[in-house]
């Protein structure tokens, strides 16, 4: 898997009228607070990161993109008969403001009338393609530049990201993530409840609060 940067004027060029709306699945990360590559954690029978791919795939969203970094090599089967662009971070080290920058650069590549793009995690296994469509339903209908998921204290990811924020995405730098964005432009957020969202898996204590509620649940 290779990457060539290109400048980011790209982003910014007008998308036509009834453009798409792409998804971008964030699986760069070095899971160093998990230990192990979290990505390759199982969740009722596939890896954490099978299962965002899938559903990414389910969503109205074309196309579908995932950028991975460390333990590239081992995370690339994963996605092997999904219709997924991939590329890869050789900068994941940096931060996920290195990542997003390929990921929208990806996008763009992939479909250059690309109107917006829904950023998600491949650690919050949860979320499902019904909650992705509802933040595209939502744009939709209200055009709003910024379409994004509450839960607990938090608004963050999945989002939606109007075009005219790619820039902006791309332009982050370090550990800086998408909520940067969100809170800049918060008077232009529209806010959907997502209770789903609060669990991501970050620690192995993470991991076996998850286990435990698929042994006790039906989620």
């Amino acid at each position: 898997m290779s990457f060539e940067w290109q400048p980011m004027e790209a982003f910014v060029s007008s998308s036509s009228a009834g453009g798409t709306v792409g998804i971008i699945v964030l699986a760069a990360g070095g899971s160093a607070r998990m230990g192990v590559p979290k990505q390759l954690l199982l969740y009722r029978g596939q890896s954490l990161l099978r299962r965002a791919m899938e559903t990414a795939v389910a969503t109205v969203c074309r196309p579908v993109v995932m950028v991975l970094g460390a333990n590239a090599e081992r995370l690339c089967d994963e996605e092997k008969q999904l219709p997924v662009h991939v590329a890869e971070n050789k900068r994941w080290e940096e931060g996920m403001g290195s990542s997003l920058q390929i990921d929208i650069e990806t996008l763009v590549a992939a479909d250059g009338g690309v109107e917006a793009g829904v950023i998600m995690l491949c650690d919050q296994p949860l979320v499902s393609a019904r909650n992705i469509n509802e933040l595209v339903e939502v744009y939709s209908r209200t055009s709003q530049p910024i379409v994004a998921s509450a839960y607990g204290e938090t608004v963050g990811v999945p989002a939606l990201f109007t075009r005219s924020l790619f820039t902006e995405l791309a332009a982050l730098k370090g550990s800086e993530g998408a909520k940067q964005i969100i809170a800049k432009h918060a008077h232009e957020v529209h806010r959907i409840a997502l209770p789903a969202g609060a669990i991501d898996v970050d620690t192995p204590r993470d991991y076996e609060q998850l286990s435990s509620m698929t042994e006790n649940t039906n989620i």
